[in-house]
């Protein structure tokens, strides 16, 4: 990966139906999830986001949000999704100000250039400040021998390995 990449100066996305719309400024880091809830409620292997800090002022809906809604496998973080198509849009905790949003929720513009003109927008998008792996891969401790735990995105080439993330 290259030492320096672009890097956005704000990211719009939202749900499959779009009845959801967001828009957010700063990025802290990527996360690749493999806790048993982020996997279920993903449907996949492991859950890649980006956290953002603080959620207060860098995130905000865009859209009416009259199907936004949220639900809570544990009492310490809420899942908020589209309650017409189902997307998941981000996991937040509750005691704390900020979010990890779903990367795939983000435009293709910015997730990968669809329609950039090179300019605001590099030709190839921002997917590799937004998903590189190399930020922090937490629950290792349930990482799928000879699948996930061998995976360069998951953070084995790269990144901060956190075995339990306490959350």
């Amino acid at each position: 990966m290259p030492a320096s990449f672009p890097k956005p100066k704000f990211i719009t996305g939202g749900c499959l139906c779009n009845s959801l719309r967001y828009r957010f400024g700063t990025c802290q880091c990527t996360q690749c999830r493999q806790c048993t809830q982020c996997r279920k409620q993903s449907g996949s292997l492991f859950f890649t986001c980006h956290t953002i800090r603080p959620a207060s002022t860098q995130f905000r809906f865009t859209s009416p949000t009259s199907t936004l809604k949220s639900f809570r496998a544990s009492p310490a973080a809420e899942r908020v999704f589209c309650g017409k198509c189902g997307s998941w849009i981000y996991w937040k905790r509750a005691d704390r100000d900020y979010l990890c949003f779903t990367i795939g929720t983000v435009d293709p513009l910015y997730l990968f250039g669809e329609g950039a003109d090179g300019d605001e927008v590099p030709k190839e998008g921002f997917g590799l400040a937004l998903a590189s792996g190399a930020g922090e891969h937490v629950w290792v401790g349930n990482e799928v021998k000879g699948v996930t735990d061998e995976m360069a995105l998951l953070g084995r080439k790269g990144g901060k390995r956190v075995v339990d993330s306490g959350e």
